[in-house]
């Protein structure tokens, strides 16, 4: 196993580890359809595809 030579500081340990807890997702409220959704992200909403509060595809989820 390696072993280092010289002692490592913890600003050097810190840096290391700041990768490993990520950030919480980031959600938002459509103003029209009221559905909690991500951000930057289109989302279903009674079979229609939204995206910024617009409607972009409609029967977008149809039932096979």
């Amino acid at each position: 196993m390696a072993h280092p030579k010289r002692r490592h500081s913890t600003t050097r340990r810190d840096k290391r580890r700041s990768h490993d807890f990520g950030t919480p997702k980031t959600i938002t409220t459509d103003p029209t359809t009221g559905e909690i959704h991500l951000r930057h992200r289109a989302h279903v909403f009674e079979g229609n595809l939204f995206y910024k509060g617009k409607m972009v595809v409609e029967g977008y989820a149809v039932q096979a």
